[in-house]
């Protein structure tokens, strides 16, 4: 019995190490797994990022051989532009140097003209500067002759009035001098009658008021002895009360003084108080005034913000509106310049030589006709399709290589049209050639010259092509 618990026992215990088995198994293989995609992924990547980079590689190779046609393209158009500018510049040069060389001469002519002309002049100005000369000294000889006469009669005027005017200082300065002798013999009299009345008034009222004054001074010190003993007691108390007063004025003064200063202390504390209080309400009310017109300027801004954002709305949906429609035109107008340029180039392979040197034909008006049109060209136009039209001179070369393919091509459909009918016409005469030389049913049923007789057709209508009489 005790072994067969024992056997029971282990059962159980070889289950669950085989299920851990099992589980640490399935663990590795987990990891293994984890492990083989991990490495799986890291080479997808690897090879992935090598076919990328080969692609790219690859890509721009094709690139770099696209971007050359176009280049090699592009090389061989401008070469052919620029030999063609070349063409034309050259021309454009010889036509320029004709021109300065016409100018030169014309600049010459107008010159030996000018130089004959100044000669002329010259010698002009020389005779008239000779007539001009001769007048101008003859009217200074008749003013030198005129000034001499007048300065004479001026100098002798003046002589005698200086001796005039001299003789009248004499007689004022001797009237001066008797004048001054009789003021100071008059006034020294005088000074001395006053100096000795004043003397005499002096001495007498001296005498008068010596002994006034004596009898005074006697008087006044009699009244200042009575006074001195009748006042001795009151001047003793009132030096006691002087004392005593001058002791309360002390202290009223002090008391004074600190009342005084609880004063100005109390007025100065409140006027700090009403300046603090004022202050107080004068920032209460700023800062109020501030809040306010700041949430004001807020509100103005928040508005601002608002239409400036609806409108940069608008402006970035008519914007992005007009980039897509400029896009287009702008791809419409390359692929219309290319166009061009592919004409030109099929154009320009038609071309003949004198038209590659030439381009342009020359005008058929005069010079002064020239030059009239060119002067009406630089004025501003005043009518609208005028000004239009002005917007467009730049292109008055393409215009004028464009009208002369266009005559060129009227002239040949003209050609074209007189060789079609000469060809009309000699085939008419060719036909007429053949049928005249050869007999068939078509011929027979046309009127031939060599079978009509006084305006009748000798051959039966019914004669087959080819038929004989039996007869």
């Amino acid at each position: 019995m005790p072994v067969k618990r024992r056997v029971r026992a282990s059962a159980p215990m070889s289950e669950q190490d085989q299920a851990l088995a099992e589980e640490e198994a399935a663990k590795r293989r987990g990891e293994m797994l984890t492990l083989f995609l991990k490495d799986k992924v890291a080479k997808e990547e690897r090879s992935s990022t090598l076919n990328l980079h080969k692609l790219n590689t690859q890509w721009q190779a094709v690139l770099r051989e696209a971007k050359d046609k176009e280049l090699r393209r592009d090389i061989e158009i401008l070469s052919q532009t620029f030999s063609r500018v070349m063409d034309c510049k050259d021309g454009v040069i010889e036509s320029l140097v004709m021109e300065l060389e016409e100018a030169e001469e014309q600049h010459a002519r107008a010159l030996r003209s000018h130089l004959q002309n100044l000669d002329g002049l010259l010698q002009l100005q020389e005779e008239r500067m000779g007539c001009l000369e001769e007048s101008y000294n003859a009217q200074l000889r008749a003013l030198q002759a005129e000034f001499e006469a007048e300065r004479r009669t001026i100098l002798e005027q003046h002589q005698r009035e200086s001796h005039h005017l001299r003789a009248l200082v004499l007689a004022a300065e001797q009237n001066r001098a008797e004048s001054n002798q009789e003021v100071t013999l008059n006034f020294q009299s005088a000074r001395d009658e006053l100096k000795n009345k004043s003397l005499q008034e002096k001495q007498y009222t001296r005498l008068q008021l010596g002994g006034r004054v004596e009898e005074l001074w006697d008087h006044f010190q009699r009244a200042l002895r009575s006074y001195t003993e009748a006042s001795e007691p009151q001047k003793i108390a009132f030096k006691a009360l002087k004392r005593k007063d001058e002791k309360s004025a002390r202290e009223i003064e002090m008391q004074a003084r600190r009342l005084q200063k609880l004063q100005d202390l109390v007025a100065a504390t409140k006027g700090r108080m009403a300046a603090h209080l004022r202050e107080s309400e004068e920032q209460t009310r700023r800062a109020r005034e501030e809040k306010e017109r700041a949430l004001r300027h807020l509100q103005e801004l928040k508005i601002e913000m608002n239409q400036a954002r609806v409108k940069a709305r608008g402006d970035l949906v008519k914007l992005t509106v007009q980039s897509g429609a400029a896009l287009k035109a702008l791809k419409q107008v390359v692929e219309k310049a290319r166009r061009i340029l592919r004409l030109a180039e099929m154009c320009r392979k038609l071309e003949t030589e004198e038209e590659k040197v030439l381009p342009f034909y020359l005008s058929s008006l005069a010079k002064g006709e020239q030059q009239d049109a060119q002067h009406i060209l630089e004025e501003p136009p005043e009518e609208p399709l005028a000004r239009a039209v002005w917007d467009y001179v730049g292109l008055e070369k393409f215009w004028q290589r464009f009208n002369k393919v266009k005559l060129e091509e009227k002239a040949l459909e003209k050609e074209r049209e007189a060789l079609s009918r000469r060809n009309r016409h000699l085939r008419e005469l060719l036909g007429q050639y053949l049928e005249g030389i050869s007999v068939s049913q078509e011929v027979l049923n046309k009127p031939n010259s060599l079978f009509i007789v006084q305006h009748k057709i000798c051959v039966p209508r019914d004669v087959p092509h080819g038929g004989r009489d039996p007869a």
